[in-house]
């Protein structure tokens, strides 16, 4: 199993890249901007990295650890 893929198989997919310099005209009339959507598919890669990230824990490491006694 790669750092990228869980138990039941779910696959991360690549980090968005940034838009080059270029991409963006800079004139803000452009709906949806390139850099809008960059930034919406990263929020959205971010979010399925983190539940990846969830999964991939061991049982263990979900678990709370029972308080220690004294």
């Amino acid at each position: 199993m790669t750092d990228n893929t869980t138990q039941e198989g779910q696959i991360l997919s690549p980090e968005p890249e940034k838009p080059q310099l270029d991409d963006c005209c800079g004139g803000g009339s452009c709906c949806p901007c390139v850099w809008d959507v960059y930034y919406e598919k990263r929020a959205k890669w971010r979010e399925a990295k983190k539940v990846l990230e969830a999964h991939q824990k061991t049982p263990l490491e979900n678990a709370q650890a029972p308080p220690m006694k004294d």
